[in-house]
């Protein structure tokens, strides 16, 4: 069947599937807009704004683009929303037997059900509903006891159905928050941003463009699709308009990465396409209740692109208001030009009649029941905000709180070190020091070195007892990478070998000096020294 299907379409390439007959065909993108939930504890960033006279302001390190947002002065506030595409760590797509691995050659995890043949019907994977109500608990939403999903109309040759299964009206779960800090050089602070709503719904697969990348069908570099990506499971999150710097935005979208990789559900790369975020961005005179004409901006691949790219957009269009030509900035999807930092008209904005919904028939109503609800809700873990507080609480400065709490490895590693008694401080500041610059120059993870968290304790516990002193603490005491060294200088030294072992033993401190040398002079001299005289009297 699928020879026949596409027999007219392959190309000499027969891992993808060509596409430039296809391409004149515009996509659409869905901004979904609800009413705003009041929290009684934290108020959100709208709801602050509006007992405010003037908008806070944050600061931040003298960057060009900053310095252009700062001409808005006290005229102009932007309004910021996100949407974040979480593709999810499942082992097979959201509705078909599939496995999906990034970086698999192309169009080899396909199906007639992801590719979307007549009569392959979809089958939804328990997993992504278990994923879904992690992370709408994680982010305190409410869930839906019912919902549904849908078909959302249109046509582009990465959507091999026509259409995509996602959720519209009955959504899993809406009304929810997200809280986070502020790094210290951009002034700190906690911020809480609400969420308007998480749904399901199936990724698309991927244009792969050749040459000059022309959409034109007498271009001599056709593009072409990979498949493998159609159907994997994401979750869509959509932010309240709440933020308004671009640093709070990418502050947003980096809180969210953490929140899923504790919660394990994705593994959060950008890099890899698990985490994609579009953002939207108007601007408004201060004291005006009605929200800007809204731009949307795709191709943002970093949590620094996103802010740069939402710094210029409030500067372009703030500079239109100021020159009187408002009404020039319209509703359209823009694109963030990595390389000239500029953003850059990709097409015009279509509306929700564009999409043309209506309810998946070939899949049933998702129900939750509240026994199913209280039992995902007790596998979650200590979430970052939870992690923050309570390093908080035990003195930490919020230098340190933001680093430790930031990776789930480094946090797990550091309570595991002082759930053995290590003194708070101490840990911390080796963790943040030593340890931390040792993995950057190795490029490591914490959980890929020898030292592990009671040693650290015991080391820790040691220094401050004087039993020895933080110089000695920090020396190689690894009896395999010191015999490594060992071994390595006694390779490179054969005569000097061979003098020693003639009766010119005075030699053994030539090669401790060398072993010495190599470790920067981090070796323990101990067992450097009963390692190297084993060494050199060895039998040959």
């Amino acid at each position: 069947m699928a020879s026949t299907l596409f027999r007219n379409v392959i190309q000499a390439q027969p891992l993808f599937l060509n596409s430039s007959a296809l391409l004149r065909r515009k996509n659409g993108v869905l901004y979904c807009t609800m009413k705003s939930t009041s929290h009684s504890h934290t108020q959100t960033a709208t709801e602050e704004k509006q007992q405010q006279k003037s908008p806070q302001k944050i600061k931040v390190p003298p960057q060009k683009q900053m310095k252009e947002v700062s001409k808005i002065g006290a005229d102009y506030e932007a309004v910021i929303g996100i949407e974040t595409h979480v593709q999810l760590s499942t082992l097979t797509k959201a509705f078909c037997s599939c496995p999906y691995s990034y970086g698999a050659q192309p169009n080899t995890c396909i199906c007639p059900v992801c590719m979307g043949l007549p009569g392959a019907l979809p089958v939804l994977n328990s997993k992504v509903i278990e994923c879904a109500v992690k992370l709408a608990l994680a982010l305190n939403c409410r869930l839906s006891f019912s919902s549904k999903f849908d078909r959302k109309q249109y046509f582009y040759p990465d959507l091999p159905k026509g259409y995509q299964i996602s959720q519209f009206d009955i959504p899993i779960a809406t009304g929810g928050s997200i809280d986070l800090d502020l790094p210290l050089e951009f002034g700190g602070g906690h911020r809480r941003f609400g969420i308007t709503r998480i749904h399901m719904e199936e990724d698309a697969g991927k244009l792969m463009h050749s040459g000059n990348g022309s959409y034109s069908q007498m271009s001599n570099h056709p593009s072409q699709v990979d498949l493998n990506r159609a159907g994997v499971p994401l979750l869509e999150i959509v932010s309240e308009p709440d933020m308004r710097t671009g640093i709070e935005a990418s502050e947003y979208a980096a809180e969210l990465q953490r929140v899923v990789r504790y919660l394990g559900v994705s593994n959060g790369n950008m890099q890899e396409g698990s985490l994609r975020c579009d953002v939207n961005v108007s601007v408004r005179p201060i004291g005006q209740a009605e929200f800007g004409t809204k731009v949307e901006i795709k191709n943002l691949n970093s949590f620094s692109a996103i802010n740069r790219a939402i710094d210029f957009e409030i500067s372009r269009q703030v500079n239109l208001h100021s020159q009187g030509q408002q009404d020039s900035i319209v509703q359209e999807t823009r694109l963030w030009e990595e390389g000239a930092q500029k953003t850059v008209t990709m097409r015009k904005k279509e509306g929700l009649a564009d999409y043309r919904y209506f309810p998946e028939p070939d899949l049933p109503e998702v129900v939750l029941t509240k026994a199913y609800m209280d039992s995902v809700g007790k596998s979650l873990p200590e979430l970052p905000e939870a992690k923050r507080r309570r390093y908080e609480e035990m003195g930490l400065s919020m230098q340190d709180v933001l680093f430790l709490a930031n990776d789930i490895a480094v946090a797990d590693f550091f309570d595991a070190t002082i759930q053995k008694g290590a003194d708070v401080k101490l840990a911390a500041n080796w963790i943040m020091g030593d340890i931390a610059a040792y993995l950057k120059n190795e490029k490591l993870s914490i959980n890929d070195i020898k030292l592990v968290p009671h040693e650290l304790a015991e080391l820790i516990a040691s220094i401050k007892s004087g039993t020895i002193s933080g110089k000695i603490g920090k020396e190689i005491t690894d009896l395999v990478d010191i015999e490594k060294m060992v071994d390595k200088v006694i390779a490179e030294n054969p005569k000097q070998l061979e003098q020693y072992r003639s009766g010119k033993t005075k030699l053994q401190g030539y090669f401790a000096g060398q072993v010495m040398k190599a470790s920067k002079g981090k070796a323990n001299p101990g067992i450097l020294n009963k390692v190297l005289v084993e060494k050199l009297n060895a039998k040959v």
